[in-house]
Parts: C-alpha cells; structure tokens; sequence
C-alpha cells in the first residue's frame, strides 16, 4: 500500500532543490528503471524504497551527491532486470523438509544480531535490496516437481517486515512466488528466519552478516568483506551452490549412524502455541571457556552436560535413555564453500539412572562427541541418507510423501529428547565489531520436543537459547540452577510473547 504522506513529502523534496540537482535526481531514477524489468507492484515498491532511503538521508543531513552515491543502482545488478531462469534442486539433506510438513509446523530457523543502535527500516530495506542478488539460492520459492520438490527462481522485492509475530512461524512457501525465508526487525534485532531447504546454520550466518555490512555502508561506514562477509558485486562462485553431498568420495563405507529406539521425552502437556517461550542464557564466553577447560572438554560437550542434567530433572521416568541430537558442520571435513545444506549429525545418548551431576556425565559426553562426529561417523550417515535418496528417486512425488515420511522415520523427534546446535564463533572484520553487540540462534518448535536448544558466540559473549514447546518451567529452572552452583553468571532474556 502506498503511503501518501511519504509521496507528499517526496515531491516536496523534490521542489526544494536546484534545477541541476533535479535533473541529476531524475538521470539518477532512469537509471534505477533500467535496473527494474518487474510486475509494476514490485517495480513501483523498490523505486518507494529508493525515494524512502534519500528522505532519510535528507533528514540526517546528507548531502544528494553523497546519498545517490550510496544508492547507486549499479548494485542492483541484473537481478531485476533478468527473467528468472535458474532453477535448483534440493540437497540431500534437504529434501525431506517440504514433505513433512505438518499443520502449522515446518523446519524454520532463525538466526538474530544485535546492533548497538536501532535498525533504519528504510536503509536495512534498500540492503536486502541490494544483497538478495548475491544469493541467487535464497532468491527462490519451493515448486512440486514430478519426483522431487526444486527451488525455482523468483524475482519480486523481498521485504523487510516489522516483527509482530512469535519467531519461526510456518512460511506459506505454497504460494506463487512467496519467499522461502523472511527477513525481519524490532528495535536493534535484525532476525531472518529460513526454511531449512535453503540452507544451514552456517549460510545463514553468511547471509545475515553480508547483510548488515551492506546496510552499515549504507550508514556510510567502510565495511571490508571476510570468509563471512561476501562481497554483494562479486561473481557468484558457483561452488556456494552446490549440493555437496551428492560430490563427497565415498569408498566402500557402509551406511549408518541412524535409528534407535524412541528416546525419553521431558514431562509436561505440549502447548496449544509453539514456542510458547524463547529464553536466552547470555553468558561469557571466556569463563564458559575456562570451565570446559579445566574439565578437559569442549565448550560443546560442556554445554550438553548441563542440557542432559536439566533433562534429567525435568521428567518423571525413571528408565530410558536421554538422546540429545547435536549438528555436525561438515565443511570442517572437506574444503567446500557451500552456503546451503552441509550437515549432518551425531546421538549423544545417555541413560537417564547412569548419572546425577555436570561431573558424572562430562567423560562420557566427551568420549560419544570425539568417537561420533569424525569423518568416518559422518561419511557413513551421508552413505546412508544418499541410499535413502536413490531408493525414492524415481517414485513419483505424490506417492513419495507418504513413502519418505516412513523411511525418514527414523529421523523423526521421537528418537531424540531434544537438539543442541552450537553455531559457534561469528567471525566479523574489525571494522564491523564496534556496531554489533551480540547474535542468538533460534530452532523452530517441534512436534514432540519440549524443548530445542542452539548456542553462538561474538564479542565474549554466548547464548544459550531454548525454545519451548510447553508452560513447564522446570527445565529452565534446573538449568539456571546448575549454572549458579557452578559460578556461571548469566543474564536471562525472552519472554512468551518474545518482547523483551
């Protein structure tokens, strides 16, 4: 919908300068138009986003030379002004996603920064504008095929979007056209939440990185480009959008690494609303360091001691093993560049009466994650889910939902208690650091699940963050216990309607 008072004060700006000045406006949105060969609603809303941009740069004093500088429509590339031609099929891992999606559950995951200032909606919109072209792969919505479901390229304005809702909502990803994530802001929160086709943790933090470096130098900082930070004008290398497990040399390895019996499940009624609650567990990262040290382990599997004795005291049975589900980033393994899927996974698993403390249960943790996540651990799961792959490969897709849905059983909730993804360290220039505070990860609900579990750290600080999927407390609460009694400070955030 048009805003009329932004339109208004548009045209007065306009009035307001020179002849010359007019004039170098009115070449600047020719140039803008031979950038934009879209339907006329997308078109007319990204020359709005250029208009909004200079208000606002007008507002804060910034002289025209310099904002249409900082616009220039060269960085819109080709992307608006070519037909979308470019179709991808799903990885390995990911074509299971669209077909198990159930009624108002779908594998969503977000990933959030922190700025220190509030975000300028009309510059972070202009951003998106600029840096979707740079991932041709996101850029996309998921279409039925005859045997599979494929991303199929879509060129329209992807919007930025106030955050009014609770985080990792289904997509309606059954629309024509409609994006398959959703970028969206509130206050100094820059959060995009993705379906899990599009990619994985690891892509997703590149995305949201190169992201805010274009909008900071829209801010007019100077912002130079890293590992995770890609530069939004480069040539597209076509390794970032490879299905890299279909490359991977298996030798002779035999499938394996799923199935198992159904693992304990917490206590408490799933909610009626999912999440219910989102919690974050701020925390150092150079005293959580020094703790994992000094008990001659991993931050990870420090981590996943507290989240199995929380586990452990926020259900009633007795008898049972307690399996926690932790991604393994393969990119460690293999030299791949990837930005869509490249995980895999290991099953720390632990009987429930085999231990009562954080000290019981670090040895064996340690132990299951070194003897687990190595690459022969993960060349035989890629084995076993390429198999899978093939078996279904020719069953026509309408039949293929109900058959995958049973192979795929063995992936399901039910053989997990909950999952702990660790996304690790943000990597960011120097030039960056000072504009952002901090990063969470948030894991979409689950069915069965009553609670997900991801950590990420920047800036010496890391956070722990649980979705819930029931009004039970008695985790959390078990959980801020065990970090007081081992001197861990903390400070916790979120809420059920996630305001705060």
């Amino acid at each position: 919908m048009i805003n009329l008072t932004k339109v208004i004060e548009f045209k007065k700006f306009i009035e307001s300068l020179s002849t010359e000045k007019q004039e170098k406006l009115t070449d600047f949105f020719v140039e803008v138009n031979r950038h934009l060969s879209l339907p006329s609603h997308f078109k007319e809303a990204i020359i709005l986003d250029f208009e909004n941009a200079l208000l606002y740069y007008k507002k804060n004093n910034v002289g025209l030379d310099d904002a249409l500088n900082l616009l220039n429509p060269e960085k819109l590339g080709g992307f608006y002004a070519r037909p979308a031609l470019l179709w991808y099929p799903l990885d390995d891992a990911a074509k299971i996603y669209p077909m198990n999606i159930k009624r108002n559950q779908m594998s969503i995951f977000r990933v959030s920064a922190y700025l220190k200032n509030n975000i300028v909606p009309e510059l972070m919109q202009m951003a998106l504008n600029f840096t979707i072209k740079r991932f041709p792969f996101m850029a996309t919505t998921v279409k039925n095929g005859f045997f599979w479901h494929y991303l199929d390229t879509t060129k329209r304005r992807f919007k930025l979007k106030p955050e009014i809702h609770k985080p990792c909502m289904p997509i309606n990803v059954a629309a024509s056209g409609s994006q398959s994530f959703r970028l969206l802001y509130y206050k100094n929160r820059l959060s995009v939440e993705f379906f899990h086709v599009l990619t994985d943790g690891n892509g997703a933090i590149v995305f949201l990185n190169t992201l805010l470096a274009e909008y900071l130098r829209l801010l007019g900082n100077n912002i130079p480009c890293n590992d995770q930070v890609l530069d939004i004008n480069d040539v597209i290398n076509s390794q970032e959008t490879e299905n890299e497990f279909a490359n991977i040399e298996l030798k002779n390895t035999k499938a394996g690494g799923f199935g198992g019996s159904s693992a304990l499940q917490l206590s408490g009624n799933i909610a009626h609303s999912n999440p219910s609650r989102i919690l974050h567990f701020e925390m150092e990262t150079d005293k959580l360091l020094e703790k994992s040290r000094a008990s001659n382990t991993s931050l990870t599997a420090y981590l996943l001691a507290y989240i199995f004795v929380a586990a452990k005291y926020s259900t009633e049975a007795q008898k049972g093993n307690l399996n926690i589900q932790v991604p393994v980033n393969l990119r460690k393994f293999y030299n791949k560049k990837t930005l869509r899927n490249f995980v895999m996974f290991c099953k720390i698993s632990n009987p429930i009466d085999s231990f009562d403390n954080i000290e019981e249960i670090i040895p064996e943790i340690t132990k299951q994650l070194k003897e687990k996540s190595t690459l022969q651990a993960m060349e035989e799961m890629v084995q076993a889910t390429i198999r899978l792959v093939r078996s279904l490969k020719y069953v026509p897709l309408f039949i293929k939902r109900p058959v995958a849905k049973l192979a795929y059983g063995f992936l399901g909730d039910k053989v997990f208690t909950c999952a702990f993804s660790n996304l690790g360290n943000v990597s960011l220039p120097v030039e960056m650091r000072p504009y952002i505070d901090k990063y969470d990860v948030v894991m979409g609900a689950s069915s069965t699940n009553r609670v997900g579990c991801t950590c990420i750290s920047f800036n010496n600080k890391t956070v722990l963050s649980l979705t819930k999927n029931t009004e039970d407390p008695s985790f959390e609460e078990k959980l801020a216990m065990l970090f007081k009694e081992n001197g861990i400070a903390y400070n916790l955030e979120g809420s059920p309607v996630y305001e705060s």
